[in-house]
């Protein structure tokens, strides 16, 4: 993710807090400064949040190392002020595995919170709730409440939270994975109307704010697992673009432009005689035209690092390739040759093209 930085690595699992991240700990500290409080006070608002951080962490590898049991890989985990987020490769094909990954991660609150009960209950340092505030109270008590709310918000059943992954994997037991995902989706989005409209009438902004995320995220879901299930079973050779041009890594970067500016092709295999050493993205090439001008050659721009495909691939592969890699073009190489490109415009179209053929009425004999 862009503006991310690393700060670690467990497992095998890059540790990322994007530059966003910080503004949120600027802001705590200005808040409580601009409040009256002391410096020390500040800074202690600032370490529970850095705590509170530290529990979500936590709570992204309870997800990335479920995920592992089962033999699917985590990319990463990114810290952004609105929570973690956890990369999977991929999400379990049974619907069992994805129960379990879904609940791991709260699991790990629970953990976090039972602990905190026993240590503060056995020292007896325990305070009645509603004396404590966000700023005010025993440090590991207003940890513990914090780690139960977080339990209670992910297991909302609405994506993309934790409990909406648990009622698709529930439905999915029972029967087909994208009517699973659609119920599922469908509900998450009632419950963002019911949030947005208590938000309203509340006058309550945040509810507003999660409603549209909830919204957003149901509909995305959705979307995402329908095109899966309309691309399983085809091979990339139905969808890919045979017409495509390709340039050399000699060649300067106004070659590209002209090729872009006169066709619709964003990307280009960079070929070195007939074998593929790169792709050019229509990114890179106008950042190479903003840095080093048209003169700059292919080479100096080009991604040496890239994915491709096989024309005998199943598009559902490949367009989960295409997300993993984010990138737009995916060459498709056939014994070493580039014989296609597949692009996520290409595969809109293919899915328009489709749809169309189903909805078609069927000819009477």
């Amino acid at each position: 993710m862009k503006w991310s930085w690393s700060i670690g690595e467990y497992a095998g699992i890059g540790v990322y807090i994007h530059a966003t991240f910080l503004l949120l700990i600027a802001y705590v500290g200005i808040s409580h400064i601009m409040g009256g409080d002391t410096v020390s006070g500040a800074t202690g608002g600032i370490l529970f949040v850095l705590a509170l951080f530290a529990c979500v962490l936590l709570h992204e590898f309870g997800h990335a190392l479920a995920a592992r049991r089962f033999g699917i890989k985590t990319r990463d985990i990114t810290l952004l002020p609105i929570g973690g987020v956890a990369r999977l490769e991929r999400m379990p094909d049974d619907p069992r595995q994805e129960l379990w990954v879904a609940v791991a991660g709260p699991l790990v609150n629970v953990a976090i919170a039972g602990v905190l009960f026993v240590w503060l209950f056995v020292s007896r340092a325990l305070v009645p709730v509603q004396e404590l505030t966000v700023a005010g109270g025993p440090f590991l008590e207003r940890l513990l409440v914090v780690n139960v709310i977080l339990v209670a918000f992910n297991m909302i059943p609405a994506f993309p939270m934790d409990g909406g992954r648990v009622v698709r994997a529930l439905l999915a037991m029972r029967m087909e994975y994208t009517r699973a995902t659609q119920i599922a989706a469908n509900l998450g989005q009632g419950l963002a109307m019911l949030f947005g409209l208590v938000g309203l009438l509340s006058g309550q902004f945040m509810l507003l704010f999660i409603a549209f995320f909830v919204w957003i995220g149901a509909a995305q879901e959705a979307s995402m697992v329908q095109m899966k299930s309309a691309l399983g079973g085809i091979p990339v050779s139905r969808a890919m673009q045979t017409s495509f041009e390709t340039v050399a890594p000699t060649d300067s970067l106004q070659k590209p432009v002209d090729l872009m500016l006169r066709g619709f092709q964003h990307d280009f295999p960079v070929l070195w005689g007939n074998e593929l050493i790169g792709v050019l993205t229509r990114s890179d090439l106008i950042a190479g035209l903003t840095q080093r001008g048209p003169e700059a050659t292919v080479q100096d721009v080009m991604r040496r690092d890239f994915s491709v495909a096989d024309p005998l691939d199943m598009l559902e592969s490949a367009f989960m390739r295409l997300q993993e890699c984010q990138c737009h073009t995916l060459p498709v190489v056939r014994q070493g040759e580039v014989v296609g490109l597949l692009t996520s415009d290409n595969l809109g179209k293919f899915m328009m093209v489709q749809a169309a053929l189903k909805a078609r009425p069927s000819q009477a004999a």
